[in-house]
């Protein structure tokens, strides 16, 4: 510095500016370390891949994860055990369409650091170094198949429901560990914390790949039903069999079947799918009663044989715009997604989506943004129009889509 070739006086001056501020710069260059980057996770199903696009704007691509580093481990780990290995081939004979399912739902810590996936073929949850693409640690599920997931409103604990075993396991989201469990319905699949933490949901959604679809036959498919545990002991508060609400309406034909759903801002309300029926119901949770059915339009080219809807669902993913007003919807089997207005349940415009999988809120909360896993992408639509926005090429088969975060200065592992 040029003070440091003047007169002392001014090197002593520079010397105590330097020692006033430099802790300043280095807490700035620490913030800087540890800032975080809100992206969204595409979980490519088929692919064993996740693609990281940005959370809202242009929803571009910002990198890649592989979440099976360890495939050749665990396929080995199959092969040797014949029963591990009918299971597998199961999957991917039944639910995985002839596919390999790698990847169903993934959550990144709180730090940005790392990535939670249930990878259902596996029968596992991994954790996966962000940095590296290592795997931290990995939890066997109890069963042969690990499905979807939730996270705790604090992002300390991740849920996954183990669909063969009828069990759902709460793990510490760090290290792994197993912190409790608890018993559900038959072939447990989505699990929702509610905002305080307190409890968890769990729907569990019976048999969905046997061919008895007729409903005279639904019996067949098994105990479905909500189960609601208390967050901290992992006992069981209630169950909602929705049965006995569809009968009160008069609905005795259609499925008791939870599948995707979403609380109203304030809890008071449930928003939820059922296999076969194209459309939602809303329940009221103080009343326990189903309030409304929404019925949407079908798609004259989808055949109404419940046997062609795959894995029982016509209609699969919902999500709510953080204001509460309108609820987006992805009509699977009837290659849609549409925005609907909450207080009238009218919808709006039928945007064209390949079997849209799943539904989830942008991070600004302005769009809803559908995985088409018919034609590898994700495509976003205006909450205030229901008008479509842009859609992204992905990898194979995306399902689900989460929010979440890495670190600011984030590249994929295979870039570095």
């Amino acid at each position: 510095m040029p003070a440091f070739r003047t007169r002392h006086l001014c090197a002593l001056a520079a010397a105590l500016a330097l020692t006033v501020t430099a802790p300043a710069t280095a807490a700035s260059a620490d913030s800087d370390a540890a800032a975080l980057r809100e992206v969204l996770f595409v979980g490519n199903n088929w692919d064993g891949t996740a693609d990281v696009i940005r959370s809202s704007g242009d929803f571009a691509k910002i990198g890649r994860i592989n979440v099976i580093p360890d495939k050749n481990q665990r396929m080995a780990e199959i092969n040797a055990d014949p029963i591990k290995w009918i299971y597998f081939m199961a999957i991917r004979n039944s639910v995985g369409e002839g596919h390999d399912q790698f990847v169903d739902d993934m959550y990144s810590t709180p730090d940005g650091t790392s990535v939670v996936v249930s990878r259902p073929s596996f029968a596992d949850v991994v954790s996966l170094d962000l940095a590296t693409g290592a795997v931290n640690w990995r939890f066997h599920v109890s069963g042969y198949r690990s499905d979807h997931m939730a996270v705790s409103p604090d992002g300390k604990r991740v849920a996954v429901s183990a669909s063969t075993s009828n069990t759902v396991h709460v793990l510490d989201i760090e290290t792994g560990k197993e912190l409790g469990k608890f018993g559900t319905g038959d072939k447990p699949h989505e699990n929702i914390f509610t905002q305080d933490g307190k409890y968890i949901y769990n729907m569990g959604i019976g048999d969905v790949n046997t061919q008895t679809d007729a409903p005279w036959l639904d019996w067949t498919k098994g105990n479905r039903y909500i189960t609601v545990v208390d967050a901290t002991t992992y006992q069981r508060v209630k169950v909602i069999d929705m049965r006995q609400r569809l009968d009160a309406i008069g609905l005795t034909d259609y499925s008791d079947a939870v599948r995707p759903a979403v609380f109203s801002p304030d809890e008071t309300k449930l928003y939820f799918q059922v296999s076969f029926f194209n459309g939602f119901f809303e329940y009221d949770l103080a009343t326990d009663k189903i309030v409304r059915t929404k019925t949407l339009p079908k798609n004259p080219a989808t055949s109404d044989d419940r046997t062609t809807f795959v894995n029982d669902s016509r209609h699969h993913g919902i999500s709510m715009s953080p204001d509460g007003r309108k609820l987006c919807v992805a009509g699977t089997m009837d290659d849609y997604a549409t925005v609907v207005d909450r207080a009238t349940l009218q919808e709006g415009p039928l945007v064209t989506a390949s079997k849209p999988y799943w539904a989830t809120v942008s991070g600004d909360g302005k769009s809803c943004v559908v995985s088409e896993s018919g034609t590898d992408q994700v495509t976003a639509i205006d909450f205030a129009t229901g008008a479509k926005q842009v859609s992204v090429s992905v990898g194979d088969h995306p399902q689900r889509v989460r929010l979440g975060h890495v670190q600011a200065n984030w590249t994929s592992p295979s870039a570095r």
